[in-house]
């Protein structure tokens, strides 16, 4: 029986992979897409070749709580030719993130080095903005490399970035 749901999860999971429909920058909206040709200039200024993007760079999601579709561009699986560590370093990988304005333009709020992140479970209160727990690299907290270093942030239209002390 354990071998046979096995099998069963595995056909699955090639199933979903085969559905899966390869990134394209295209369907995201100009101002995404002006943060996604970011991958495009750095890996050129390093003469990188190819940019291939995970399936997963871009994450819609409310942010700002004004029921628009925001923007997570996590440059964490993206390749520059054969390269893996074209955007990423000891202090994280490049994220930026894009908010929609009321109307219907973007801005980019944040653009930097984040080890990971988490976006926090909504407010009970409608409407309410969003807040992403950050893991930083230890100097933004006056610290050094190794050491922790976590900043939460309230996102909403108003660009915002971590500098050291």
């Amino acid at each position: 029986m354990r071998y046979l749901m096995f099998l069963l999860a595995l056909f699955v999971s090639a199933a979903r992979a085969e559905d899966a429909k390869p990134f394209n920058p295209s369907d995201y909206p100009p101002g995404v897409q002006k943060a996604l040709r970011y991958a495009n200039d750095e890996c050129t200024g390093q003469d990188g070749g190819e940019v291939t993007f995970a399936p997963d760079t871009v994450r819609r999601i409310d942010l700002t709580g004004d029921g628009r579709d925001d923007y997570i561009v996590d440059f964490r699986d993206t390749k520059c030719g054969d390269r893996e560590t074209t955007y990423c370093g000891t202090g994280g990988c490049v994220i930026k993130i894009v908010v929609t304005l009321p109307d219907g333009s973007a801005r980019e709020v944040f653009d930097g080095h984040v080890r990971s992140y988490k976006i926090m479970p909504p407010s009970v209160k409608r409407g309410a903005a969003r807040i992403i727990r950050f893991d930083l690299h230890g100097s933004l907290c006056g610290g050094f490399g190794a050491q922790a270093c976590v900043k939460k942030q309230t996102i909403t239209a108003t660009p915002f970035a971590f500098r050291q002390p």
